[in-house]
């Protein structure tokens, strides 16, 4: 048994293909393949079930699966210690952000950790935030900015930048820009540009209008808080966003929903991280909290 078999097969597990596991980890697909077909010859047991391109573990690849991510953890734990008894940060750092990320402070902390580390890798993604943290719980991410309006799950360890409630955003001149806030039931008729599922945004307006017995459906979902904005100043309709992501736009106006449940942004970080993982995580939360 070696270390890369059990890497290809977590891999295969959390793509649920081949050819997806074997991008991840930069070896052909054939090897992929046959490296866990060494495995499973090896431990006497068929780890994966092969039905058409879907590939699901079976009972004892799931038992399997559970020492194979141990085993993984504990060998970074090895790599973060040698590195950190030479007083070295290296490796790679796999970040992610939600979808358009336009908070203050962002970029420039990323540009702060490749100055200090340049011998660090990073590669990043921009995903809606449920996956974002699925990604996290599971190590295929080291880092992440998200946005979420419940409680993060425990294996994650976060901070939190922002947390506010929920706005409707206006041209100027339109009939609700002199109000001080709106109802979400107001919004029922109206034609609404928000985020897609599994973003905090929609999380909060999903729990907002449970609360108030009140159905908002968006009629548009734009991956992204400048897409929404661009659209609302074409006069395409009313976006819902918090008033931090229209603030960049002058010409628009941002009013309260009222008894909003609110949204959070927060910095979080997987069990465990590696070294460089941490000085990402520092050099991004000093930049965002200035």
């Amino acid at each position: 048994m070696e270390l890369h078999q059990l890497r290809y097969l977590v891999a295969v597990a959390d793509n649920g293909s081949f050819t997806a596991a074997a991008a991840e980890v930069m070896v052909s697909q054939s090897g992929v393949s046959a490296q866990i077909a060494k495995l499973e010859h090896e431990l006497g047991h068929r780890l994966l079930d092969r039905v058409g391109r879907t590939v699901t573990p079976t009972a004892a690849g799931e038992e399997i699966l559970k020492h194979a991510r141990e085993v993984q953890q504990s060998v970074q734990a090895v790599r973060t210690v040698a590195d950190e008894l030479s007083e070295l940060v290296r490796g790679h750092v796999r970040l992610g952000t939600v979808i358009g990320c336009t908070v203050p402070g962002y970029l420039q902390g990323f540009a702060a950790f490749r100055s200090a580390h340049p011998d660090v890798s990073v590669s990043v993604v921009e995903d809606n935030s449920d996956r974002l943290i699925a990604d996290l719980i599971r190590g295929r991410l080291d880092v992440a900015v998200v946005a979420h309006a419940t409680p993060l799950p425990a294996e994650i360890s976060a901070q939190q930048l922002i947390r506010e409630p929920l706005a409707a955003v206006v041209p100027a001149d339109h009939p609700w820009a002199p109000r001080d806030r709106v109802s979400v039931s107001e919004l029922s008729d109206a034609t609404v540009i928000s985020l897609p599922d599994g973003t905090g945004v929609r999380a909060a307006l999903a729990s907002t209008c449970a609360a108030e017995q009140a159905s908002v459906i968006p009629a548009v979902a734009a991956h992204s808080p400048e897409a929404i904005l661009a659209l609302v100043e074409l006069g395409s309709g009313i976006g819902l966003l918090t008033a931090s992501m229209a603030s960049s736009r002058p010409g628009l106006t941002s009013i309260p929903i009222a008894r909003s449940r609110r949204t959070s942004l927060s910095l979080a970080c997987c069990s465990g991280p590696s070294a460089a993982a941490r000085a990402m995580t520092a050099s991004l939360a000093e930049c965002l909290e200035a």
